[in-house]
C-alpha cells in the first residue's frame, strides 16, 4: 500500500506484488521516494527509481538484518536489476518494535 498519498506506479505495484507473493507480509508499505532524488545519479526521468519498503513478515523470525535483506533482494531481483536504483529497507518480524 502506498503511504502518505504516495500513489505507486507500475514499478512500485510490482515491488508490492512480488513481496506479497514471496514473504506473505503481515504489514507492507512501499513508498516511491524518486521525486526527492530527481537529478541525482540513478534517477529516471519517469521516476520509480528510489523506494523505501517497510515489511513485516513471519519469514523474518530468527533472522538477522542481513539475512532479512537478502530475502527481500531475492524477491525483488528483477526490479533491482532494472528500474530500481535505490531501496531503503525496514524489515521486522511480527511483534518487533
Amino acid at each position: 500500500m502506498a503511504a502518505g498519498g504516495n500513489t505507486l506506479g507500475e514499478v512500485g505495484r510490482r515491488i508490492e506484488a512480488q513481496l506479497r507473493a514471496a514473504l506473505r507480509p503481515t504489514a507492507l508499505t512501499v513508498v516511491d521516494d524518486s521525486a526527492q532524488h530527481a537529478g541525482h545519479s540513478g534517477a529516471r526521468a519517469g521516476g520509480e527509481s528510489h523506494f523505501t519498503v517497510m515489511v513485516e513478515s513471519e519469514a523474518f523470525i530468527g533472522l538477522g538484518r542481513v539475512a532479512r535483506q537478502r530475502l527481500v533482494y531475492r524477491a525483488l531481483a528483477e526490479a533491482l536489476a532494472g528500474p530500481v536504483h535505490a531501496l531503503a529497507l525496514v524489515t521486522r518480524a511480527p511483534g518487533e518494535g
